[in-house]
């Protein structure tokens, strides 16, 4: 029996061997041929571990009051958003235009619920002008996080403190790149005679005008001139930029201060249409300068009479609060962020920069650079005595302007020439 068992096996196998010679189905005991495969079995593992579920993408929006592309203030956040798609590999969208004119019928907290629909899970508000809807938002959208440019609702030492845990003010302290355009002007003005292109009144656009003058005040002191010759006159358009039927339009202000013996100009609004004035003044014959605003290449407009452009660096605190939403992190706080006086135009620290323009002449830039280095060095012009512009006394003599004094500057500064309020 044993012998015939043995042989019904052999012809068994004998038979699996011809039927797989043939082509057949290979037996389920033959394990060897799948030993063998093993190898590629494990390499086709990582990608079963590949389809896993990868880390989502973080994805921030934008609203920026004007165009993405103006060639000022909406174009530096948004190449701040670009840096940190860069560095954190996070994606933005964004809508601009976010303003009355432009979009009529809508607020900035709805179009913001518009970036939450696509995904956003942070939304930065890039004006002043949107810091009420700023907190409107972050208050329906407890799981939102939001950054408001400006503002000071999260300042605990601000007069419009509110806890709101999920929203953050981030400004940069542009005063200093407003004391260096006041500085620039001053040493390149012939006339003695600085105009400086205003938006809207509000805070931010008084100390930020009482701060051109400032370091204009200072310079012009610093190269020997009687303070009482200097005159800067102060002109607000009525918006951060023109709006037809709305503002005062900013390149004939511009015209107006040119014509009229001021042969420099410094912006305070979003895009430098006051060089092209420059520009043209000076190509009829009667040399006139210009001082940039907001971003970077503002300068390009019009080179060669540019003085120089204060710009704002969003990108480096954009991407730290952007970075402590996604690891965990994230604080509710203020943050007025001042130059890294070791390189003010270190695009990866320096929340405010200074470049010199083509028109600042070789004097003047040793001049300014030896500016440049005494506010490093702790120089401070909003040390008094400073009055306001009605005469009231508002920093004693020594005094120290604090956070606070500087900040909420209620009028213009004596020696100033402009409306301090709306009429």
């Amino acid at each position: 029996m044993n012998k015939y068992l043995a042989r019904l096996a052999a012809l068994a196998l004998a038979l699996m061997l011809v039927l797989s010679a043939c082509g057949g189905t290979p037996a389920p005991t033959e394990v060897a041929p799948a030993t063998e495969e093993a190898p590629a079995a494990t390499e086709e593992a990582p990608a079963a571990t590949e389809e896993a579920p990868m880390e989502e993408q973080f994805v921030f929006g934008m609203l920026m009051v004007g165009p993405y592309n103006d060639n000022g203030w909406s174009q530096a956040h948004y190449e701040a958003g670009l840096y940190v798609e860069e560095k954190l590999g996070a994606k933005m969208i964004y809508l601009d235009k976010v303003n009355p004119a432009d979009r009529p019928g809508t607020t900035p907290d709805q179009l913001a619920e518009e970036l939450v629909a696509q995904g956003a899970k942070l939304v930065i508000f890039n004006s002043d002008d949107m810091k009420d809807a700023s907190t409107t938002f972050a208050k329906a959208n407890p799981d939102v996080f939001v950054i408001m440019a400006s503002g000071d609702q999260v300042w605990a030492d601000g007069q419009a403190y509110e806890e709101i845990s999920n929203l953050m003010n981030i400004m940069g302290r542009m005063e200093y790149g407003k004391m260096i355009a006041g500085c620039a002007a001053a040493l390149s003005t012939e006339t003695g005679k600085i105009g400086y292109l205003g938006p809207l009144i509000n805070d931010e656009t008084r100390r930020l005008a009482a701060s051109a003058y400032l370091g204009a005040k200072h310079c012009w002191e610093q190269a020997g001139n009687d303070a009482a010759n200097l005159e800067f006159k102060v002109t607000w358009i009525g918006f951060w930029f023109h709006i037809p039927g709305v503002t005062t339009d900013p390149v004939q202000v511009s015209n107006e201060f040119y014509t009229t013996g001021y042969d420099v100009v410094i912006s305070g609004i979003d895009n430098p249409v006051n060089l092209g004035e420059a520009q043209k003044q000076t190509s009829e014959g009667k040399p006139s300068f210009g001082v940039a605003y907001d971003y970077v290449a503002a300068c390009d407009a019009a080179p060669d009479v540019c003085l120089g452009v204060p710009y704002f660096n969003w990108g480096p605190d954009y991407m730290n609060a952007i970075k402590s939403a996604q690891d965990g992190s994230w604080k509710s706080e203020f943050l007025w962020q001042g130059p890294d006086w070791a390189d003010i135009n270190n695009h990866d620290t320096s929340a405010i920069g200074f470049v010199k323009g083509n028109a600042l002449g070789a004097d003047a830039a040793t001049a300014l650079d030896a500016f440049i280095a005494d506010l490093a060095g702790g120089l401070n012009l909003w040390t008094g005595p400073i009055n306001l512009q009605d005469g009231t006394a508002y920093l004693a003599d020594g005094e120290v302007g604090t956070d606070q004094q500087v900040w909420y500057l209620p009028q213009l500064l004596e020696g100033m020439e402009g409306l301090s309020a709306s009429e």
